[in-house]
């Protein structure tokens, strides 16, 4: 678990990490699943028995608006179906929170609702920006949830290399590891997450297209 005593060396920790995920080789990736506009990749994680996954595709409008959806706050809550809560539970310095959250079941209820306790971070990012996170140990874990635990994970929005187009495109990259925790088997595990990426593209799309 990472400690909040001092912010400013966990953004800039977390930071770095992201950075170098985002750095990595492309053969380093496998394709764990593949849509019309969205590509799902994973890798062994270093962090725990899990993979790191990867995901990346267009959508259509600026970064800075396309992280206000995603980073805690107003929007998160109306558009992604996993999320079934949220709450920030301690704003630190600029661009940092202490937010809880939890998720709906999945597959059929084989994998129960989880709850997370999460250090989020935005920042600037080349002409876009970094929306990026941990879990961290904070307050009692409620007894009707599992408690699973987010490795650094983060989502990268930059700008189109084609600037030209209209309306506004970006490229957004998402690296996840969240350890489920509980017993389920892996394969279960694997099943969940890739399709959950895939959905969470669509539910963004969806969202910023009705705002």
């Amino acid at each position: 678990m990472e400690s909040l005593q001092e912010p400013s060396a966990l953004t800039a920790r977390l930071q770095n990490t992201l950075i170098s995920y985002h750095s990595l080789d492309e053969n380093e990736w496998r394709v764990a699943k593949k849509s019309k506009d969205v590509t799902v990749w994973r890798k062994s994680s270093e962090e725990f028995h899990g993979y790191l996954y990867k995901a990346q595709g267009m959508v259509d409008d600026n970064p800075n608006r396309i992280v206000d959806y995603i980073r805690p706050g107003p929007y998160r809550l109306d558009w992604d179906s996993l999320m079934t809560a949220m709450d920030i539970i301690e704003t630190l310095d600029q661009g940092c929170c202490v937010m809880r959250y939890t998720t709906a079941g999945q597959l059929w209820n084989i994998i129960a609702p989880r709850e997370f306790i999460d250090f989020s971070y935005t920042t600037d990012y080349q002409d876009g920006l970094l929306s990026c996170g941990i879990s961290v140990e904070h307050e009692e874990q409620h007894q009707s949830y599992v408690r699973g635990f987010n490795h650094p994970c983060g989502w990268f929005c930059v700008p189109s290399p084609d600037s030209t187009t209209t309306p506004a495109q970006s490229l957004l990259t998402g690296y996840i590891q969240t350890d489920l925790r509980g017993m389920i088997p892996q394969s279960v595990v694997d099943t969940a997450m890739a399709s959950t990426l895939i959905n969470f593209y669509t539910d963004l799309r969806r969202a910023l297209k009705k705002a």
